[in-house]
C-alpha cells in the first residue's frame, strides 16, 4: 500500500523520532511504547526516514501491536530486512517529502530525539497547511519550545493551544493527540 493509496480506519499521525546521536538514551524505548499504544489505539503512522535514519523501534512496535505503518523516505534509505514488509515510499526531494507529510497527515508528533528530527517537524509544518503538533517532553525534551509558546504565543495567537500541545507521558500523548484532533472538527 502506497501513501497514495492510504484509506485508515483511524487518524494518520506523522511521528518524528529518532534513536541517534546524543542524548537520553530512553528515547529507544519510549518510540516502542508510542509505536504500540498508538497501533493499539488504530492511528496509521507516518514516519519519515532521512539520512540513514529511520525510527525502527517505533515502527516495529506498531507493527507488533498489529498496526498500519509507512515511511516516507529520501533515495539513501532501505529498509532492514525486518522492515521488508513496511510501506515505504521514496521522494527524492526534501520540500517534497514534507508536503506530504502535511497533505496525509492529520496531526504532527514529536518524540525526544535528535536536532534532525526536530528540523525535519518543524520543515514540514511550515509546509503543511496548519496541522496541530503535539511534544512529548519527557525530561525537559521540549522544554524551551514550551517556554516560547507559553511567553510569546500565547499573547500572539489566538487559540494556539489548540494546535500545539506537550505530553508528559506516552498516555498523555495520545490524549491530547485526540484532544487536538477533536477541536479542529
Amino acid at each position: 500500500m502506497s501513501m497514495s493509496s492510504m484509506s485508515p480506519s483511524g487518524p494518520v499521525i506523522a511521528v518524528f523520532a529518532s534513536d541517534r546521536g546524543p542524548g537520553d538514551p530512553e528515547r529507544a524505548s519510549l518510540m516502542s511504547q508510542v509505536g504500540t499504544l498508538f497501533a493499539r489505539r488504530g492511528a496509521h503512522l507516518l514516519c519519515l526516514a532521512e539520512k540513514g535514519v529511520i525510527p525502527v523501534p517505533l515502527i516495529t512496535a506498531a507493527r507488533a501491536a498489529g498496526g498500519a505503518v509507512d515511511v516516507l523516505a529520501d533515495a539513501s534509505i532501505v529498509l532492514p530486512p525486518a522492515l521488508a514488509s513496511v510501506p515505504i515510499t521514496i521522494m527524492p526531494g526534501r520540500a517534497e517529502r514534507y508536503a506530504r507529510l502535511g497533505e496525509v497527515a492529520s496531526a504532527f508528533v514529536a518524540l525526544p530525539g535528535s536536532l534532525a528530527s526536530v528540523s525535519a517537524l518543524f520543515g514540514s509544518w511550515n509546509r503543511a497547511k496548519p496541522k496541530p503538533v503535539v511534544m512529548l517532553n519527557r525530561n525537559r525534551a521540549f522544554e524551551a519550545v514550551r517556554g516560547f509558546a507559553g511567553d510569546v504565543l500565547s499573547h500572539a495567537v489566538p487559540g494556539y493551544d489548540k494546535n500545539l500541545q506537550f505530553a508528559d507521558s506516552v498516555e498523555d500523548l495520545w490524549n491530547k493527540v485526540v484532544w487536538v484532533g477533536e477541536q479542529r472538527r
